[in-house]
């Protein structure tokens, strides 16, 4: 993975092991999203009043390829947050009605559905999900144990933020469409980090960052609504999109495409990433990666003589994983010395009252970044 280095723009003199957070764009997909800005500049009447349509059609299609989904079931939106915010004010809940997650989701998330819950009466449950976990059959059936007659939404983390995990979204799906209860799915960390098919997976809704391991520019993530459930996503901003005066063939883009004045060039740039991915070999460098986290975890859990949260699986993580700290860790200064005397740059996570470190390893990452990365644990984890 040395040569994938000098792709990317990130600081030389810094250990990046925080792809996870806002991903890294590789230096040809920023010179396409930097080229699809200047454009826009030279002739924003010409781009944005006659050709951004057909342009955002494209970027829309080859996204939809990469996603196996239709390209009329997508529409880009600038984050996953913004995506499910649309979603969640959608819903029509009622006081009684429970929405169903785990205490693995994303903090924003969280908020958003407490929100929402405190408009309209509903219940945002979260169903404990302890660790270790050791089979995929106990996280289905701890979930599905949450469901009760007043649960109208099932909304679960494809890739946990918080713990790293990759969730059996799809089984849950499977049981929840026999059950008529919609399913949201948080996808941020899925796309580019493993293979996805969104219509094999059977999720109702789905929304998946761009920008993190597909690496597109910041700006740039997706939302997928099966047909079947998009008349009821009415647009979180109205704008031309409704009572359009050229309306599309679908009224799922129209509404949510279009909301005023704003650089598309992140959503343009995609198929760049996806290109960028592909001429790399992305799946073997994925394998790579995968294969530097399970050593780089090993070491790690030898040296605290902590138990893994998981089996050592690619069922369970690909390139971004958690690890378990002394109860008596100070994360602040954990996270201080790292960056101040080593370089590194890691997030350190308290979750479920017990401390973790989360790493993640991209194309760009090395063994001598994890050498590094050890060996600054060493040093410092004896001392804090």
């Amino acid at each position: 993975m040395d040569s994938l280095r000098s792709q990317f723009l990130l600081d030389p003199e810094v250990v990046f092991l925080n792809h996870g957070s806002f991903g890294a764009c590789p230096r040809p997909v920023f010179e396409v999203y930097q080229a699809w800005q200047a454009e826009l500049e030279r002739q924003p009447v010409e781009f944005l009043g006659r050709r951004i349509v057909g342009l955002l059609a494209d970027a829309r299609q080859k996204l939809a390829e990469y996603l196996g989904s239709g390209s009329d079931e997508i529409v880009y939106f600038a984050n996953p947050t913004t995506a499910i915010n649309m979603v969640a004010r959608n819903l029509d809940l009622q006081s009684g009605d429970e929405i169903l997650a785990t205490n693995h989701e994303y903090g924003a998330m969280d908020r958003t559905w407490r929100f929402i819950c405190g408009q309209s009466g509903a219940s945002y449950i979260q169903q404990p999900i302890p660790l270790t976990v050791r089979s995929q059959e106990e996280v289905v059936e701890a979930v599905w144990s949450g469901v009760t007659p007043r649960t109208r939404v099932l909304f679960i983390s494809h890739i946990t933020s918080p713990t790293a995990l990759i969730f059996p979204v799809a089984e849950l799906c499977s049981r929840a469409r026999q059950s008529g209860i919609l399913t949201i799915i948080d996808g941020a960390h899925a796309p580019g980090q493993i293979d996805l098919n969104l219509t094999d997976l059977g999720a109702d809704i789905y929304t998946g960052a761009c920008h993190k391991w597909l690496c597109a520019p910041k700006g740039a993530a997706f939302l997928y609504a099966r047909r079947d459930v998009q008349s009821r996503l009415l647009p979180l901003v109205v704008s031309w999109g409704y009572e359009s005066e050229k309306p599309s063939s679908s009224l799922f883009i129209d509404y949510h495409e279009w909301q005023g004045t704003r650089d598309m060039a992140a959503f343009l740039s995609v198929p760049a990433a996806i290109e960028f991915q592909a001429t790399h070999d992305w799946d073997m460098v994925r394998r790579e990666c995968h294969a530097l986290a399970v050593e780089t975890r090993r070491r790690i859990n030898a040296i605290t003589g902590l138990e893994p949260i998981c089996p050592e699986s690619s069922d369970w993580f690909k390139q971004m994983f958690l690890i378990r700290l002394p109860k008596n860790t100070n994360l602040v200064d954990l996270k201080t010395r790292l960056y101040d005397d080593f370089r590194v740059e890691v997030p350190t996570i308290y979750w479920d009252a017990q401390n973790f470190l989360r790493i993640s390893i991209q194309g760009y990452n090395t063994r001598a970044d994890t050498e590094t990365f050890i060996q600054a644990l060493q040093s410092i984890l004896p001392e804090i």
